[in-house]
């Protein structure tokens, strides 16, 4: 079985109308962010099952492959990535006149069970994360015949 875990912020929350008057609903705006760059960047996220194995396909432009980190945990698939940049601008003696770096890190997790853990894998090339999880073999119950007596 596959499933998402959402993420519900307060505001998410409150879009739910229906007890609210429209004094309400027009002050929410005051709840949501004034500037969107505030926000946790995210990262897009392809999911497929193929039958016999789920295939996950993760966009992480700009991210090395030592800054992510692939975990599988309690059936739940957690894709974690740090992101540290700097804009570093040197006078003509090497001493900085600007120096700015940002840091930022994001994660996304995934409730998959039913997974064979040892025969999982993953690569990463050209900024896209790709992660195969083989499905346990699901074994047939063994049947029984139960036999008919005449009497």
């Amino acid at each position: 079985m596959f499933g998402l875990v959402p993420f519900v912020s307060h505001n998410d929350l409150s879009k739910d109308f229906r007890n609210d008057d429209v004094f309400d609903r027009m002050m929410n705006v005051f709840d949501e962010p004034f500037f969107s760059g505030f926000r946790t960047p995210d990262f897009k996220v392809d999911v497929k099952d193929n039958g016999e194995s789920y295939d996950l396909t993760a966009e992480l432009p700009g991210m090395k492959k030592e800054d992510i980190q692939l975990t599988y945990k309690d059936n739940y698939l957690t894709i974690g990535a740090k992101n540290e940049s700097s804009n570093d601008e040197k006078d003509s003696q090497g001493n900085y006149i600007r120096r700015e770096r940002s840091t930022s890190s994001m994660s996304r997790s995934f409730y998959i069970d039913g997974v064979d853990e040892s025969k999982a894998t993953a690569d990463y090339k050209d900024g896209v994360l790709s992660v195969h999880l083989p499905k346990m073999a699901v074994q047939a119950e063994p049947s029984h015949t139960i036999e008919i007596r005449s009497l």
